[in-house]
């Protein structure tokens, strides 16, 4: 990736183009071009034939991507998520089950990953770790997306990995409860009515306002681009949002929770 990605750079300075300008004439985010150009990302076969078309590069770029050799810690079923939610100015996620990938910690993400079955090698389990953790960077970004968690309460009464490594992930939880433009709700016990009974989702809104919904299964996942799928889950994601403890009563059932040390 990172020479494929410094291949690109050569072409692009040849050609006269900065990053920005080069982002501009294609409709890309100039974002990705520098992850492409710093091998954080993967140069994706259609961007490729269009950078060889733009550049005059004679299929450089295309006969580049198509001799990379195949990297499977991340699914192909995954990779179009990833690309949308590093790029999205919205995300909304409600999660039953586990912590959101973009709040763990990586303790908690080495326990995450530590649970699955088969059990992954060592090796393998680092380089997972290592992607989650470097996923929550859009967190910290100067402007970062407007981000709502809503996390039903069984997952914060889960110690996955242990006492330590749990109370540090509520450290991490309350942290980022007052992060500017993140909101955190708690779905609490006893509810006598659920409006995600069917599991957990993801919505995201693109740069370009496109709005897109998330779905995952034991063994795959969906990106839902319909607009009346993705109504559907925008309506359960907002009575959900009423369901929920507000953010102020999140924090303070954190507080109490990280009282018990």
């Amino acid at each position: 990736m990172k020479m494929v990605g410094a291949l690109l750079a050569v072409h692009r300075e040849a050609a006269g183009y900065t990053q920005r300008a080069l982002a501009q004439q294609l409709l890309i985010s100039e974002e990705l071009i520098a992850s492409i150009e710093q091998g954080r990302r993967p140069l994706k076969m259609d961007l490729a034939i269009q950078l060889d078309d733009f550049l005059g590069t004679n299929r450089t770029l295309q006969t580049a991507v198509e001799h990379m050799p195949e990297v499977d810690l991340v699914p192909r079923w995954a990779e179009e998520y990833l690309d949308c939610e590093r790029e999205a100015i919205a995300i909304s996620w409600y999660e039953g089950l586990v912590l959101p990938g973009l709040l763990q910690t990586d303790a908690y993400a080495r326990a995450v990953f530590r649970s699955r079955v088969p059990v992954l090698d060592q090796d393998e389990l680092e380089q997972f770790v290592a992607m989650r953790v470097e996923r929550q960077e859009i967190l910290h970004r100067r402007v970062p997306p407007t981000t709502s968690f809503v996390i039903w309460e069984a997952v914060l009464h889960d110690r996955l990995g242990g006492d330590e490594v749990y109370f540090e992930q509520l450290d991490r939880l309350r942290e980022y409860a007052v992060l500017p433009g993140l909101a955190l709700q708690i779905l609490p016990f006893g509810r006598t009515t659920h409006a995600a009974l069917d599991g957990p989702f993801v919505l995201l809104e693109t740069p370009e306002h496109q709005r897109l919904a998330y779905t995952e299964t034991q063994r795959g996942s969906q990106l839902i681009a319909d607009p009346d799928e993705v109504a559907i889950l925008t309506q359960k994601c907002a009575m959900l949002r009423t369901q929920a403890l507000n953010p102020e009563d999140t924090r303070d059932l954190l507080d109490r929770l990280l009282g018990e040390q």
